[in-house]
């Protein structure tokens, strides 16, 4: 048998253990995400309620939208060190049930004060959740696949945003249903799935191809080798490696503009059925399927952007053309009056900014991998958390200012403009990592589509 004929059968099974690898995992995946983002995000429906039944404030709705994020950025790192120990299917499962558990404890907020401490207990338990399951990309799918399958993964928060609205606005519905306020229905009932959710994780997702009883061994060996690809672990422990882990340029260029996403998709996650509101929607259930507008464009988002960029090599510029397409985006946003148009526009910047993230955690995988990649996507994450409490509270800070919940596409604007000025910065890092340590053909020149590839 000739080398391409080798070859090309080694191909060919590597693709089917691929594709069996994504019909199984990726929906238990995205169902434990999927949950994650409900729980994170169900506050923003609640907030007109509980300024009427608990007397919170508008700024201290978006302090504690955010304090979330306090709480999880900074356990996030020893959260990815526990599940690189312990293998991330225990470790998923244990977060999936804790935060399941905390969020349908959030229906005894009494006051600002429980409010805070209930946000910053849920984000201690769901730290290392996101990093965990990219570091499970990093052991289960080679570089060429990875920009589709976090765009798969990215499904769940988008969809979450198209049907958790008009879910969670359902549920409110059922205001003084057995003496609960609707928002304490919510809470309650999205906590206990995702306390399901945790258990089906338990069973049902396999920690590295070789413990996956559906794949045959030369299936495994085949996932487990090209997964790995031209970078192979050289540290087995992160004392002494602190500046490999979170001190490289490349490290720290992509973690800031993953702040700078951060802070423009959480804030306007969080305040979008305020804004839709504003427009002049009324009705739990009409916000909520009003606000999933911005579901369907992150979905679009994060399944066609990766295509358009299939063919552009130049990683960096493409995150930069993402920037300026949110840039213009709010802008015009901002220049409207018109409610559908606004919240037309609304959609479309979702598009830019989920349809970057595939790109982005693609960029940061190529260039690591075992302990490192453990440790530095934890890292990357934790700096992006920041942004995730910075984004609500600084537009909790423009709404209080102005009176108007759309004023913080000011925020949008201002991050935007720093996420321009850092892609060539984020180049340069680029090349310099890439010299430093050869790595196979980026992801985003070759990335296979779903439909075709998987």
């Amino acid at each position: 048998m000739s080398i391409d004929s080798v070859l090309a059968t080694a191909d060919e099974l590597h693709q089917r253990a691929t594709r069996k690898a994504v019909l199984r995992l990726l929906p238990v995946m995205c169902a434990v995400y999927f949950m994650a983002y409900i729980d994170r995000t169900n506050v923003a429906l609640a907030k007109t309620a509980l300024k009427a039944d608990v007397g919170l404030s508008v700024a201290a709705f978006g302090l504690g939208a955010g304090i979330f994020f306090i709480s999880y950025a900074f356990l996030e790192i020893p959260s990815n060190l526990v599940m690189y120990r312990v293998g991330p299917r225990k470790w998923i499962a244990r977060i999936a049930v804790t935060w399941g558990t905390l969020s349908a404890l959030m229906m005894f907020v009494q006051g600002e004060y429980s409010f805070y401490l209930m946000r910053f207990l849920l984000g201690a338990a769901e730290a290392g959740l996101y990093p965990a399951l990219m570091y499970m990309v990093t052991v289960w799918f080679a570089q060429h696949y990875r920009a589709t399958v976090v765009g798969f993964i990215y499904l769940a928060p988008t969809i979450a945003l198209v049907v958790g609205g008009p879910m969670g606005g359902a549920l409110m519905e059922l205001d003084n249903g057995l003496g609960l306020h609707g928002w304490q229905w919510m809470f309650l009932i999205e906590g206990i799935v995702t306390v399901l959710v945790g258990v089906l994780v338990w069973f049902k997702l396999p920690q590295v191809p070789g413990d996956a009883r559906w794949l045959s061994a030369e299936e495994a060996a085949i996932l487990t080798s090209r997964a790995v690809g031209n970078r192979h672990e050289t540290h087995t422990k992160l004392r002494g490696n602190l500046g490999e882990a979170f001190g490289r340029p490349f490290v720290i260029v992509v973690a800031l503009i993953y702040f700078l996403n951060q802070v423009t998709n959480v804030g306007i996650v969080f305040n979008i059925p305020a804004i839709v509101e504003d427009l002049d929607v009324s009705g739990s259930f009409l916000i909520g399927l009003v606000s999933g507008s911005a579901g369907i464009g992150a979905t679009i988002g994060v399944l066609l952007v990766p295509r358009l960029f299939t063919w552009y090599k130049r990683e960096a510029s493409a995150v930069g053309i993402l920037a300026a397409a949110t840039l213009a985006t709010s802008i015009a946003f901002m220049l409207s009056s018109n409610a559908t148009v606004r919240i037309i526009l609304i959609a479309i910047s979702m598009i830019f900014v989920f349809g970057t993230l595939p790109l982005f955690w693609s960029i940061a995988m190529a260039r690591m991998s075992g302990l490192m990649a453990a440790a530095s996507l934890a890292f990357i994450n934790t700096i992006g958390l920041i942004g995730g409490f910075v984004g609500p509270y600084l537009f909790g800070l423009a709404e209080a200012a102005t009176d108007n919940p759309s004023a913080g596409f000011y925020v949008v604007i201002a991050a935007s403009v720093l996420g321009i000025a850092l892609t060539p910065v984020l180049a340069y890092a680029i090349k310099r990592e890439d010299a430093a340590t050869p790595v196979p053909a980026p992801v985003t020149a070759a990335a296979p589509a779903p439909t075709t590839s998987l």
